[in-house]
């Protein structure tokens, strides 16, 4: 395995963060400490017959910037050249999850109705589990039919602030999550 994924660790104003690219793609931006690491990790090493090796690089230095960006109410949108490791099952619900607009959110049955699957509400729940790209593929606007927050990778609180920095806007949130942490 002569290939590898860039990895970089980024202390960000949600927590710690990994950075990975590969082949000037970003196919990591998770929070380093989250319960699922190692199996998230796993999945993207094998999809890539790659290893993770520390490093920079330009894809990780841009991700870095626009995140700053985005915590601080300052973007919206990321324009970051993806690459998604998994089935297509669940690259079907990474891209549903990138249709949802900013600020707003959608439950697991919604996002299963979305991508045409509205009998695997579970199976959507598990590949919205297993994203490897947080923020740019904003599984965290992803919320229980009831409408309780649900469960995050980053924590429940992170998810609360990021919900709570979007449907806010820039105007009503003027420090964002980047300086004023958690």
């Amino acid at each position: 395995m002569g290939r590898h994924i860039t990895v970089s660790y980024y202390k960000s104003g949600i927590g710690e963060l990994v950075l990975g690219a590969f082949d000037g793609q970003l196919c990591l931006l998770d929070f380093r400490y989250r319960r699922m690491r190692s199996v998230v990790d796993r999945r993207v090493m094998e999809g890539l017959n790659a290893k993770l090796v520390e490093g920079e690089d330009a894809t990780i230095d841009e991700a870095r910037r626009q995140v700053d960006e985005y915590l601080s109410g300052g973007r919206r949108e990321f324009s970051l050249p993806l690459l998604m490791v998994g089935t297509e099952f669940q690259r079907a619900v990474w891209e549903g999850l990138q249709a949802i607009p900013y600020g707003e959110t959608a439950s697991y049955s919604g996002l299963a109705k979305r991508i045409g699957r509205e009998n695997a509400v579970r199976a959507v729940a598990s590949a919205n589990g297993a994203n490897a790209l947080a923020l740019v593929v904003p599984c965290h606007r992803v919320i229980e039919l009831d409408g309780s927050v649900g469960g995050y990778g980053g924590g429940i609180r992170v998810k609360e602030r990021l919900l709570a920095l979007e449907q806010r806007g820039r105007e009503d949130y003027p420090h964002g999550l980047l300086k004023g942490g958690l």
